[in-house]
């Protein structure tokens, strides 16, 4: 089967998977454009970094941008190796003091409400991509505290349900190597900005590629034809299935470009 009948396939599962956004336009980030430009360009020679595969990274179109979370400073990382606004979700709890609320805002950071639960941060994510922009995401889901290796925390299927409810997007997975040395968690109050720190990028993939793909999903357009004539249980489990192990997969991924 061709790829636009695996694609018509899932399209015919819509309401197993589909994510509603919220509708809210995504803030303006006036600042965020002029540090991107501006400053990152001034502080890169004196800062001890290194971006491999940084040409991976799609410059335009809906992209999902997943790290491993090591240190406070990752979402930098991360941003300075897009080379394009990036949007993160950032909880409650960062907008409450009036400055931080004022960087929050200015460089595109949007606010989810923890009381509402993960719903209105997935809601929230699918606005982003829908508006053709990079999300950035911890599929771990939280910051690792690990004392010590293995830091790489098991994977969230978050970024899963986001890829399947935006499939042309493209998840790409980048390992931050060095990070925690540099804000190490309940460790360091300031970044430590001499120390190296590096950023391998690795190759992007879409949720219907990665569906028909032999080492992926392996789904075909009659398989998922037939999981469409399933009660509603059995697609909610054969989903859950398929979630699982594309998570597994983006955090091998990760290990295999050097996340420890």
């Amino acid at each position: 089967m061709s790829a636009p009948d695996v694609e018509e396939a899932w399209q015919n599962l819509r309401q197993h998977w589909a994510i509603e956004s919220t509708g809210e336009k995504l803030p303006n980030t006036p600042v965020y454009s002029v540090l991107r430009r501006f400053l990152s360009p001034m502080l890169r020679p004196f800062l001890r970094w290194k971006i491999h595969g940084a040409g991976r990274i799609p410059r335009t179109g809906s992209t999902i941008l997943a790290a491993n979370h090591l240190s406070h400073v990752d979402p930098i990382a991360v941003i300075a190796a897009a080379r394009r606004t990036t949007y993160y979700l950032a909880k409650e709890g960062h907008f409450d003091k009036a400055f931080t609320r004022v960087v929050m805002h200015a460089t595109g950071q949007i606010e989810t409400k923890r009381s509402e639960g993960g719903t209105d941060a997935l809601a929230s994510a699918v606005s982003v991509l829908e508006e053709g922009q990079a999300l950035g995401i911890f599929p771990e889901g939280t910051r690792s505290k690990r004392a010590e290796q293995p830091f790489l925390l098991p994977g969230k299927t978050g970024i899963a349900r986001l890829a399947a409810a935006s499939p042309n997007a493209s998840v790409v997975p980048l390992a931050l190597v060095g990070t925690r040395g540099i804000m190490a968690p309940q460790q360091h109050k300031f970044p430590r900005l001499w120390k190296r720190f590096e950023v391998n990028v690795g190759h992007p993939v879409t949720w219907l590629e990665w569906l028909s793909h032999p080492n992926g999903g392996q789904l075909d357009a009659e398989s998922l034809t037939a999981m469409a004539d399933l009660e509603d249980h059995e697609v909610r489990t054969a989903l859950a299935g398929l979630y699982r192990k594309f998570t597994d997969q983006i955090m091998g991924s990760l290990r295999a470009l050097g996340a420890q």
